[in-house]
């Protein structure tokens, strides 16, 4: 079943796939998007990894770091908002604009809700509607994620800021230039999992944290578990008071016969065009 179809993963500043582009997973160049709300660069990385572009690695080193040995994919990004943004608005997860109710796996409610008491009782979601959901605070569902200095927005080279970090490295929660001091005003914990607990303990925690215009911010969030069999899979970063994204990446499970076919397709219209009749040809 597997070598019938390959994965393609792509991102964008919205949910329109004409605003995409293709990530080259587990390549240690990140994936810049630009949206109103802000710029990121984003690296997806997939072990046994089998898509498109043709000839990506099957892995990344990313996966031999002690913490992601087990783990299956990565979506590591860093951003820098164009303004700022309440913790408590911010979400991490997965949304559509169709039902799904259709392809939800029986015994899903009584699955979340574990999920819900024992991981994450930040978790926000209904599956069943006619425009599904399912999203997480964005600073207790981050798996990792590291504070960074002010770096502004005007010409602002995030490739070059970012990328070091964001290269074959596993992401570690903390701070620097100036972020370890914002965090520790607040008290948050520097632990990644005591965290997530802090900010899930109300007294006010995510309406203190600002995710500040101008602050360069690095996130990881990663899966020991890897499930692409539902042909889409889509993971958004938003405002959810405002409905504004910081941007989309869409995992789509293509067949291998119509990949093979707008390759060959592809092919013959590049050698059309490169075709010039010479004048023997002519005669």
């Amino acid at each position: 079943m597997a070598d019938k179809y390959l994965l393609r993963v792509t991102a964008g500043p919205s949910y329109d796939p004409t605003d995409h582009q293709v990530i080259a997973v587990n390549s240690p160049t990140p994936t810049h998007v630009q949206s109103a709300l802000c710029d990121t660069v984003i690296n997806v990385r997939i072990q046994n990894y089998r898509g498109l572009p043709h000839g990506s690695p099957a892995t990344s080193s990313y996966f031999s770091h002690p913490p992601h040995t087990h783990d299956q994919y990565s979506i590591g990004f860093s951003f820098v908002p164009h303004r700022d943004i309440s913790g408590k608005s911010l979400v991490f997860g997965n949304d559509f604009e169709h039902p799904v109710r259709d392809r939800i796996p029986p015994g899903f409610s009584a699955a979340f809700k574990i999920v819900k008491w024992a991981i994450d009782p930040g978790l926000d979601g209904d599956v069943y509607a006619d425009k599904p959901y399912l999203y997480g605070n964005a600073l207790s569902s981050i798996n990792a994620l590291s504070v960074g200095p002010k770096v502004g927005k005007t010409g602002l080279d995030l490739d070059k800021i970012a990328g070091k970090k964001q290269e074959a490295e596993a992401i570690t929660e903390g701070g620097y230039d100036g972020g370890q001091e914002l965090r520790d005003q607040l008290s948050v914990p520097g632990d990644a999992a005591a965290r997530q607990k802090w900010f899930l303990g109300g007294h006010g925690r995510l309406e203190q944290w600002q995710w500040e215009e101008g602050r360069l911010y690095t996130a990881d969030f990663f899966n020991p578990y890897l499930d692409f069999n539902g042909k889409i899979s889509l993971y958004v970063l938003k405002d959810k008071d405002t409905g504004e994204v910081l941007f989309v990446v869409v995992f789509t499970l293509l067949p291998k016969e119509q990949v093979d076919n707008e390759d060959n397709a592809m092919s013959a219209n590049t050698t059309a065009k490169n075709f010039e009749p010479q004048a023997d040809d002519l005669d």
